[in-house]
């Protein structure tokens, strides 16, 4: 779950990319990246922290160019250090920058077959440096980075990666590459800026960095395809490899900004839905509730609550006061942070609570941490029960996908029945949104049939390479870097079956 854009221009890119790269900050908040490409020479800044922090004045001065790629990085796999931060770049060939969204999984894989035949050295513990290198690698025998040889490139790489990838790539003397896992599992959007000079295009994760910047929406890059724009300014579509959608669910739980559009759903559309089946499901089994007010839990759950609201005649109050300079506590890099961090994010009107049965409305619940902590809250305001409503099933199944869930002993909900879940959050009843019904405010939103990847409801991997033995030393692996400390990192180098 990390953001991406990148921006082939007549002018100058950096201001853009920063401002995409603020608009698309909520895909990750631990470290940013800017590489632009001016005259043969590549411009690299990235660091820990927010856009906001990472680019001074001085640093956006320096990084000139008409092309360039940037990457807000969310941590997947237990590392926050500065190294692993994108852009990601290799000299050979052409030289070649990039930009990664998603997780590979057959990434050790990767690397030790990389290292034996192509003696290609990777220096991080991330797998978007793997992709990097197995895609120069697919490019290595090509004269120039023309759009055919690219594109070969890009249908040799896809055939080896397993796995979820949006990517961005900026090539030497070639221009800018886009590409999407046959599957389409994480989003990746493009559009185009009509000036005197020509068009200029922007391939970005959500459409709101589009919609901000002044880019007309084009398309989704598909399942199995490769966007190449060459730096005369003419944009190059090819399907690479059969594909067919199935992108992520959690992009509409939480992800995604609600006023992003990703395969055709609007993602707000899609969230007023998840409430209104949620209150079909809560009237069927509990028609003789005493539910005095619905309140939300900001921001991301606040639309199904609306609609929620609305299908069960209830009032809606906004109950907590949301401190907007404190980050989305999900995508924190420990679970340290995420608790020390709730009530500073959030702050309960008591006004809102005394004397009232409350039906707390959240996006899901994944570790329990920040739905624990606003049940008390709610009831230390005085309130006379707390009910509790998820708009998303239960999460039961680790993600291999790009998300943070790899340990299934760090969900909530890992072999619990949901009013053992409701026990241990502290509320006096649980309702979770069904699957069925999850997936069925999802396809009423979207424009045409839609299928989705669910695995952390349902433990289905549509990638149909993720066996309970990768799962299990998978997780091996996540318990030994917490073991070690935060900041250490996850080897995977035996990982993979």
């Amino acid at each position: 779950m990390c953001g991406i854009v990148g921006i082939m221009s007549h002018e100058g890119v950096a201001q853009d990319l920063f401002d995409a790269l603020t608009v698309l900050q909520h895909r990750g908040q631990d470290a940013a990246g800017i590489m632009t490409l001016d005259d043969g020479h590549f411009h690299l800044r990235k660091a820990n922290g927010l856009v906001r922090d990472v680019f001074l004045l001085r640093h956006m001065e320096r990084l000139k160019g008409h092309c360039g790629i940037g990457h807000v990085r969310y941590p997947t796999a237990g590392s926050s250090s500065e190294e692993e931060a994108q852009p990601f770049f290799v000299n050979a060939p052409f030289g070649i920058a990039l930009a990664h969204n998603g997780n590979l999984t057959n990434a050790a894989e990767l690397k030790a077959a990389m290292l034996q035949q192509d003696r290609r050295h990777i220096n991080t513990h991330s797998d978007s440096e793997i992709l990097l290198n197995v895609f120069a690698h697919a490019l290595g025998d090509a004269k120039s980075p023309t759009p055919a040889a690219v594109f070969d490139a890009a249908t040799q790489t896809m055939k080896t990666l397993k796995g979820a990838y949006a990517t961005v790539m900026m090539i030497g003397g070639g221009g800018l590459l886009a590409m999407r896992d046959p599957f389409g599992i994480r989003p990746l959007v493009y559009g185009v800026k009509k000036t005197p000079k020509g068009n200029v295009y922007m391939i970005a994760s959500e459409t709101v960095a589009l919609d901000t910047l002044g880019y007309e929406f084009i398309s989704d890059v598909a399942p199995g395809e490769a966007i190449y724009i060459d730096f005369k300014g003419e944009l190059h579509r090819q399907q690479c490899v059969p594909g067919s959608k199935h992108p992520c669910a959690f992009e509409f739980v939480y992800l995604a900004r609600p006023d992003s559009i990703i395969d055709g759903v609007p993602v707000h559309w899609a969230r007023l839905n998840m409430g209104t089946y949620l209150a079909k499901h809560i009237m069927s089994t509990w028609p003789d509730h005493d539910i005095d007010v619905v309140i939300p839990v900001p921001d991301t759950a606040r639309s199904a609550a609306q609609a929620l609201a609305t299908a069960m005649n209830l009032p809606m109050r906004e109950g907590f006061v949301k401190n907007r300079y404190i980050g989305r506590t999900f995508i924190m890099p420990s679970q340290a942070t995420r608790s020390k961090s709730v009530r500073k994010k959030l702050n309960a009107m008591s006004m809102e609570f005394k004397g009232k049965n409350v039906l707390l409305v959240d996006d899901s619940i994944v570790r329990g941490t920040t739905c624990k902590q606003i049940i008390q809250m709610a009831r230390d305001c005085g309130a006379k029960k707390v009910y509790f409503a998820s708009a998303a099933p239960a999460v039961r199944h680790p993600n291999v996908y790009g998300i943070d869930m790899p340990v299934r002993t760090d969900l909530v909900a890992y072999g619990k029945t949901d009013e053992e879940v409701a026990k241990h959050i502290g509320c006096d009843k649980l309702i979770y949104q069904t699957l069925d019904n999850l997936k069925a405010a999802i396809q009423h939103a979207a424009s045409e049939p839609l299928k989705l990847e669910t695995s952390v409801f349902d433990g289905t991997y549509v990638t149909g390479d993720v066996t309970a033995e990768y799962i299990d030393k998978l997780e091996s692996a996540r318990h030994q870097s917490k073991k070690n400390g935060p900041t250490s990192v996850i080897d995977l180098s035996n990982a993979v079956i």
